[in-house]
């Protein structure tokens, strides 16, 4: 035998003894990438709640100070219903996290506490003018927050929260109108310029038009 013709089988040897990875079947790596998707999505959705869950605490707490800071007892009315949605909206938050079987950080709850209470006790000593700029600027970022919730509700396969969630923002887009009205025009505005206004309420729902609200099933109070 020639050395070409060892060569030759040697060549053919080494062929037949690879290991033959079939390929995948179609769609897999649509699913695989879907699955991905969604795992994140569910990821984004949990980190989303568990900061919302605290930060309405912090909210509440701080809303319960301003209430009985200020002296017009139409103001001190209105901020103490806005504090009233805040703890409604911990309480959904809260069971969301629950069908998830996710729990809150004890240690963000614990800071929550802490700035939410010192926060109200700061509006006693800051004037009128602060708290209420913080609020609605604090307000204008709930309404992204909750928005945004929502979208990853519905891409984790969670959709039956979606109706809640965009109602939400929508009570956080009609508690942030509320501080805009009350500084805007105010003299202080020259130095503390007011945050970028959102879009108009009925957006929120506009990538979602096949959401409509359910008796008895509001993001408010």
């Amino acid at each position: 035998m020639s050395p070409g013709s060892t060569t030759q089988s040697g060549a053919r040897g080494d062929v037949n003894e690879r290991t033959f990875i079939p390929p995948a079947p179609r769609g897999a790596h649509t699913n695989a990438r879907s699955h991905m998707e969604t795992s994140n999505s569910r990821r984004d959705l949990v980190g989303i709640l568990k900061l919302a869950y605290s930060g309405e605490r912090a909210a509440a707490y701080a809303y319960r100070g301003h209430a009985r800071a200020v002296t017009d007892p139409e103001e001190r009315d209105r901020i103490r219903a806005i504090e009233e949605e805040e703890w409604h909206h911990r309480n959904l938050v809260g069971e969301m996290l629950g069908v998830l079987g996710e729990r809150p950080s004890a240690v963000r709850e614990a800071r929550a506490a802490i700035v939410g209470r010192t926060l109200g006790l700061l509006c006693f000593l800051s004037g009128w003018f602060l708290p209420m700029y913080a609020a609605g600027k604090l307000e204008s970022r709930n309404i992204k927050e909750y928005e945004a919730a929502a979208r990853h509700a519905r891409a984790s396969g969670h959709g039956e929260f979606t109706e809640c969630l965009l109602e939400m923002a929508e009570v956080e887009w009609d508690h942030e109108a509320y501080f805009r009205s009350r500084i805007i025009g105010h003299r202080w505005v020259r130095w503390f310029p007011l945050w970028q206004s959102p879009p108009p309420r009925e957006t929120i729902r506009s990538a979602y038009p096949d959401e409509h609200r359910k008796p008895g099933n509001s993001g408010g109070a």
